[in-house]
């Protein structure tokens, strides 16, 4: 490996609610976005850290460890460690970005072993679990999803995860659609799945949720981690109610001027929400729109309740973020039910990322 004496990690100070963003915060959120651009070519994907901020705030259910790499002075990358606050969890979640001009030096391998690694065996986790963006490379040798659909280009950041011991898990598709297009099929599409859901109705709320919504929502989103397909990728089954529902809803909408619209679908016998879609935008009004999580419980699947929550969800988005050009989403690629209802729609691939995974 190549020597890199002149090298540090620096810890990142955790911004708190009402209180000074830390200086070392900013820089991390700088570096953060010098590096998408160089990996997207544009800068749609900038966020403020007044954005970011909410996400790295003290939360009882997810620890959030940040470093900075330093080169000679000069701030090249961040590194990022989560570890969920679930009883017996055996996982931690990791990020690394590295500005192109430092790769190939060792930097990487490097921050993994005397960070990434330690921390998690510090907090006893001993499965690593993190993504990595994969450029399309027909040239490129291709690694295929262990669910066996979906594969990546062998490429750098492929090669960096088979040195230091990691099996791809998964591959994800990013997805976009263009909201700045005619919405006369999604509209038609919302109507058709509405005709075939029958008893169900859709309900709509900008966050903060209204408490006579909190329960449900939370039963949905604690059924992410079980009912969406995984792969290889370990999930803890992770417990929700209405104070950590209020706790999301803070980090939907993140600084000034962001918003977020939850977009459900409710069994009108019993009055219970069964399907969920999120769009979110941050502070920027003619920035991307995130498409967050999307569930259909898996005992109210087979009524069209994917379509009917994410047209709907779209069609009302139009009048609340009116500049926004397009949405982003982020789906596995086994998950064929969904991916075929964002096809309809219009959702078209614009890249893939792969999950990777270690058992320490």
């Amino acid at each position: 490996m190549t020597d890199t004496p002149h090298i540090t990690f620096e810890p990142v100070a955790s911004p708190h609610p009402n209180a000074e963003i830390p200086a070392s915060f900013v820089e991390m959120v700088r570096v953060r976005n010098a590096v998408l651009r160089e990996v997207n070519g544009t800068p749609e994907e900038d966020q403020q850290p007044s954005d970011l901020a909410p996400l790295f705030h003290p939360d009882p259910d997810e620890q959030r460890l940040l470093w900075l790499i330093v080169r000679d002075g000069e701030t090249i990358g961040r590194i990022g460690v989560d570890m969920p606050q679930v009883e017996g969890s055996r996982t931690a979640f990791w990020f690394m970005d590295i500005l192109a001009a430092h790769h190939g030096l060792g930097i990487g391998t490097r921050a993994h072993a005397e960070i990434i690694e330690p921390a998690a065996r510090a907090h006893g986790r001993g499965i690593l679990q993190a993504w990595a963006v994969h450029p399309e490379d027909e040239r490129a040798e291709r690694i295929v999803s262990p669910a066996g659909i979906g594969s990546i280009p062998r490429d750098h950041a492929a090669r960096f995860g088979e040195r230091n011991g990691y099996t791809l898990a998964q591959v994800i598709r990013r997805s976009a659609f263009d909201l700045s297009g005619d919405l006369a099929p999604v509209r038609g599409l919302r109507e058709g799945a509405q005709a075939a859901a029958g008893d169900y109705r859709v309900v709509q709320w900008e966050v903060p949720t209204p408490a006579r919504f909190a329960e449900d929502y939370a039963w949905m989103k604690s059924r992410m981690n079980t009912d969406a397909p995984s792969a290889d990728l370990e999930w803890d089954e992770e417990p929700w109610d209405a104070a950590r529902v209020a706790r999301h809803d803070a980090t939907l909408v993140r600084g000034d001027g962001g918003r977020a619209l939850i977009t459900a679908a409710q069994h009108t016998p019993t009055g219970r929400l069964v399907a969920f879609n999120e769009l979110s935008i941050q502070s920027d009004p003619a920035g991307i729109t995130s498409q967050e999580d999307t569930l259909v419980l898996s005992e109210h699947r087979g009524h069209r309740l994917g379509m009917l929550v994410k047209c709907a969800g779209l069609l009302a988005w139009r009048d609340l973020a009116p500049l926004s050009p397009r949405v982003v989403t982020y789906n596995a690629e086994e998950n064929r039910p969904m991916l075929s209802v964002n096809e309809t729609i219009g959702f078209v691939p614009v890249g893939y990322e792969g999950a990777w995974k270690k058992v320490l």
